[in-house]
């Protein structure tokens, strides 16, 4: 199936590529969510003329990506979460409570930007893990996992 990206998708391509994708994944994903259309005659044409301003619109994404990166700077966070006697946790820590903690923090992360290559965290300890502000824009926080005072 060939779609016409509206915005930058990772390891896919940039707003205005024509692509080439599983019918299940356009139709699926990438339409539903806004990030392509239907490659058809009509739609070209029609991107031809919007081409400047969805590249600009990408930028701007871009740019507020960055800004957003940049006021986390050196952002840390801290959760508690109950513990057994041999340190692990009861339950894990996945991207659900990492995105709560950083909008406790004021930054409104959506779960899907949190990157957790290894899985979800099932020990008390110190992590880094990166946030997927835009997919040109990664920035790592320091992430602590304490026992919380129930335990």
């Amino acid at each position: 199936m060939e779609v016409i990206l509206l915005e930058k998708v990772a390891q896919l391509g940039d707003p205005g590529d024509l692509v080439n994708v599983k019918s299940g994944y356009g139709r699926n994903f990438l339409i539903p969510t806004g990030k392509a259309v239907r490659a058809d005659e009509e739609n070209k044409a029609e991107y031809e003329k919007r081409r400047e301003a969805l590249i600009s619109a990408e930028a701007d994404r871009k740019d507020a990506a960055i800004k957003l990166s940049e006021s986390m700077g050196s952002l840390s966070i801290a959760i508690k979460a109950p513990v057994s006697e041999e340190g692990t946790l009861y339950g894990s820590i996945g991207t659900r409570e990492i995105s709560e903690a950083l909008i406790e923090k004021g930054f409104e992360i959506e779960k899907s930007a949190v990157r957790l290559p290894e899985g979800v965290l099932k020990e008390v300890g110190d992590y880094t893990i990166d946030i997927e502000l835009h997919p040109e824009v990664i920035t790592p926080i320091s992430l602590s996992v304490s026992a919380s005072e129930e335990s």
